[in-house]
């Protein structure tokens, strides 16, 4: 599932192409998708010239005289731009077509992405309403993360994976932050001190950061807007590494299924 590294990526990918144009049409070939594209949206939005393309966790928001399109990505989603009268490949669901000439095509394969809309503040709507922090803002610190993490005692990284706590931290980058800080992926959140809480703060900032550089981490569907994959994988330290030896001690790296995801440690490392 691309995470926040590959949605940011899409963002500043798509930004250039989008902001300042207006909208000629929407192109929607089928729009069962996670939740199904509202049939007034073509209407809605003809005409309206886009803003700003935003982002908040993993939903990106164009910004329009009309209202705030909501994209989600999905499990297998991407955003790629076109010439408008490029021939459509299987699985491309939707054209955001541009008085440019050109169009940003949606391709799905799984069908769990989304595109909704509001006429009104999109923060407020019933998918943004509820998320948490950005982890990338200033307001994302050490303390407030101990704070939050008293008496619990869900694992340290179903903790930071819950979007009510911090916003877009996916299992990739959890994995990878956890090893840089040393932490044990199972271990508590309760038990975490407020020291090493601040070491994950800085280091899920680090993995983030990194992995944007890089352009996101291919796995299986993801590639940016011009078609290209991401290259943070090649920095991987323990995510699908199951069985090889660590980079930092040389110890065999350990892989066990926690709240439906695989978790990925180095037991020396990781305590």
């Amino acid at each position: 599932m691309p995470e926040l590294p590959e949605v940011e990526t899409t963002r500043r990918g798509i930004e250039p192409w989008l902001v300042g144009r207006r909208i000629e049409r929407l192109v929607v070939r089928d729009a069962r998708l996670r939740w199904p594209i509202p049939r007034s949206l073509p209407a809605r939005v003809r005409g309206a010239t886009i803003r700003a393309v935003g982002r908040r966790a993993k939903y990106l928001l164009l910004t329009t005289d009309a209202g705030t399109l909501i994209l989600h990505l999905g499990m297998s989603g991407s955003l790629r731009m076109h010439d408008a009268a490029a021939p459509p490949l299987a699985h491309d669901h939707f054209d955001l077509v541009l008085d440019s000439g050109r169009c940003l095509r949606f391709n799905d394969p799984r069908r769990f992405g989304c595109l909704q809309f509001t006429a009104g503040d999109p923060l407020r709507h019933r998918l943004l309403a509820g998320l948490a922090v950005e982890p990338l803002s200033g307001e994302f610190t050490g303390e407030g993360l101990w704070r939050r993490a008293r008496g619990r005692r869900a694992s340290i990284k179903s903790f930071v994976m819950d979007s009510r706590v911090v916003a877009g931290v996916g299992n990739i980058y959890a994995n990878e932050a956890l090893f840089r800080a040393g932490i044990r992926p199972g271990l508590a959140a309760g038990r975490v001190s407020r020291d090493r809480m601040n070491i994950l703060v800085k280091v899920i900032r680090e993995v983030l950061a990194e992995a944007i550089g890089a352009g996101g981490t291919t796995l299986r569907d993801y590639v940016d807007p011009a078609g290209e994959p991401g290259y943070f994988r090649q920095q991987l330290f323990v995510y699908e590494r199951a069985g090889q030896p660590c980079r930092k001690c040389g110890a065999t790296i350990r892989q066990y299924a926690q709240a439906q995801r695989s978790t990925y440690w180095c037991p020396r490392c990781q305590r």
